[in-house]
């Protein structure tokens, strides 16, 4: 494993979070946001609990207008 590596694990996991990709540009050192783009796969599982929760409020909404 080179350092360059748990760079990328680094990233991926700080997108995972829920890491922006202006912080995740920062954390890298790049100057441009295309590289932190690469870890966006990372966020997939974060935009299913994000629209399962919009869609709990929408839920809710309807229940108590």
């Amino acid at each position: 494993m080179r350092p360059h590596d748990l760079l990328h694990t680094g990233a991926t996991l700080a997108a995972a979070t829920g890491a922006s990709s202006k912080e995740l540009v920062n954390r890298l050192g790049h100057a441009s946001s295309e590289a932190a783009l690469r870890y966006q796969h990372a966020t997939q599982d974060r935009d299913a609990a994000i629209a399962a929760a919009l869609s709990d409020l929408v839920e809710k909404a309807k229940k108590n207008p």
